[in-house]
């Protein structure tokens, strides 16, 4: 299968890519390299994939791109950490809407003229934002209040495209909900704003790089945003990949969406004493609170159980064992500036 990949220089999507290629899949990349300027992949060479330079914003240069694939998997959009959600507020659905409606135009025009089969729609956890119900099922965005953030509401507007290209032309779609991508790749956005947390600056502001920067700089009481009883679901970038994979693989997927999750349940303050304990074992744990920021969302637990029955996909790496892995690129980063 052909498969073509918007933002392919991203940090997901790092990580599909490979998956792809691994399981006998060629690969069409495109990106224009907005969030983190220019990177080199482990595949780059693989003769299975080729990429584009291109703004997915351009309609011809889709259609190009997704002349002869067979399926496409939208990911392409600005993202970020939570501060993204404040300094960009306008840009986040702007233009997140025009990278989703090119993308989609030029899907209706493969699958009505070539042989595009399938749109995967990269949503987020965050179309779950305003929900009272734990775990959280697959439906659930339907029934709880819109997002409050910016990002949010566009994600969830996102998997309207995909009900309206179904209701009006047919495309067949897959929804997906990634949860909480931990790995390595990510690196500083060329749009991050620099932000003082205690005595140490950071350019980023998703929580395991942020926590691992710190303490590898030595600080201690360690920063935390708010009072580390917030629930994420930590969930390695590995195993993302393969279930994104296995939904576009499954014909069980088609017109479904998915929860893509550890089952795992883990604190702020939990992982924090975690990467603590792995970097200063020697040195006793001590934090301080900052003041979180508006749309730092207290719980965030997927039901997981759709994605089990439906395409026989779990979440199996362990948070301490992605940790074994991002601690050290980490503190590479550091040293050669990458972060």
């Amino acid at each position: 299968m052909k498969i073509l990949v918007t933002g392919s220089a991203g940090f997901i999507a790092g990580y599909l890519v490979g998956e792809l290629l691994e399981h006998g899949h060629e690969v069409v990349g495109i990106d224009n390299f907005s969030k983190y300027g220019r990177t080199e992949k482990s595949y780059d060479r693989h003769p299975g994939f080729r990429f584009i330079e291109g703004n997915v914003k351009d309609i011809d240069v889709l259609k190009g791109a997704m002349e002869d694939c067979d399926q496409i998997v939208a990911g392409a959009a600005i993202i970020g950490g939570i501060s993204l959600f404040h300094e960009y507020a306008y840009d986040l659905l702007a233009e997140n809407e025009r990278i989703i409606a090119s993308t989609f135009d030029a899907a209706i025009w493969a699958f009505r003229n070539k042989k595009l089969k399938k749109i995967n729609v990269m949503s987020s956890s965050m179309v779950f934002e305003n929900t009272a119900t734990y775990p959280t099922p697959e439906g659930e965005q339907l029934k709880c209040p819109p997002p409050f953030s910016t990002y949010g509401f566009q994600k969830l507007s996102c998997e309207y495209f995909a009900q309206g290209a179904w209701e009006q032309y047919k495309l067949p779609y897959t929804i997906i909900r990634p949860f909480n991508c931990v790995g390595i790749g990510e690196k500083r956005a060329l749009c991050d704003k620099e932000i003082l947390s205690g005595n140490v600056t950071l350019a980023m502001s998703h929580v395991v790089p942020d926590l691992v920067q710190k303490i590898l700089k030595g600080q201690d009481p360690l920063h935390i945003l708010g009072d580390g009883r917030q629930i994420r679901h930590y969930t390695y970038g590995g195993d993302l990949a393969e279930g994104i994979r296995l939904c576009i693989e499954s014909d069980e997927a088609i017109n479904e969406d998915f929860n893509l999750s550890t089952a795992v349940s883990t604190t702020v303050l939990e992982l924090a004493q975690l990467i603590w304990e792995k970097i200063n074992s020697e040195r006793p744990f001590r934090y301080v609170s900052d003041p979180p920021f508006t749309y730092d969302v207290q719980k965030r637990v997927p039901s997981v159980e759709k994605a089990k029955r439906v395409l026989g996909f779990e979440a199996r790496t362990s948070l301490s064992d992605a940790l074994d892995e991002i601690i050290p690129w980490i503190k590479k980063q550091i040293e050669i500036g990458g972060i």
